[in-house]
């Protein structure tokens, strides 16, 4: 059993490992490892698997083989969901929203979960349970930086990965703000490089993304 504080505290561990944390939708699990090995060489080493692929267990599985890195299942949205990914070696979970069975299923199964908010009232009540590391998504739509930093001023104790639309062109605004801790981002791993099998590429996009200030 996990406490919100502990899973908080987990959450900002890996948060601070590097600038982004890749959001990763691979169709085949037969690319999972040299993805996962070519992203941790890069500098990368929490990964986020989203549960969107009917290869997305498997390729926890292989991934959580890979030395040196961490990987975790996002798009939690059932306790089945978060029962399966712990299943197949997942060490932490994000979820795009938060709701009292999805935390405490989480909270149940040990995984730390960076849970999702995109009001100032959702991440005040996730905030009550304990959880001051959040996901703010999807964070594009949702205002972008300028959004998420008129949160922090009022709600400057809890410190956020922001998901959803982050690109090159953006990431900095967001790790700029006092109240960001990383990024999650789906350029570092582009489908027609993984399709392709294009490793190196995919390092040197890890590299770059690992170089960025915060």
């Amino acid at each position: 059993m996990i406490t919100p504080a502990e899973a908080s505290q987990k959450s900002e561990q890996l948060c601070r490992l590097a600038p982004v944390i890749p959001v990763l939708v691979v169709d085949d699990a037969a690319h999972a490892r040299p993805l996962a090995e070519a992203l941790v060489a890069g500098g990368l080493p929490v990964l986020e698997v989203t549960l969107r692929t009917p290869a997305a267990l498997d390729v926890i599985s292989e991934m959580a083989k890979v030395e040196g890195g961490v990987v975790g299942a996002g798009t939690l949205l059932t306790p089945a969901d978060v029962a399966k990914a712990v299943a197949a070696g997942a060490k932490f979970g994000v979820s795009p929203g938060a709701t009292d069975t999805i935390l405490g299923a989480c909270e149940e199964a040990d995984l730390p979960l960076l849970p999702g908010a995109a009001t100032s009232s959702e991440v005040m009540r996730l905030l009550e349970r304990g959880y001051t590391v959040q996901k703010f998504f999807p964070a594009e739509a949702n205002g972008g930086a300028k959004a998420l930093g008129a949160i922090g001023a009022p709600i400057p104790q809890v410190r956020f990965c922001p998901t959803g639309g982050v690109s090159p062109k953006n990431v900095g605004d967001y790790l700029s703000l006092s109240n960001v801790l990383c990024c999650g981002g789906s350029w570092v791993a582009p489908k027609d490089l993984v399709t392709k099998g294009d490793w190196k590429a995919i390092e040197e996009l890890a590299a770059e993304a690992a170089a960025l200030p915060r």
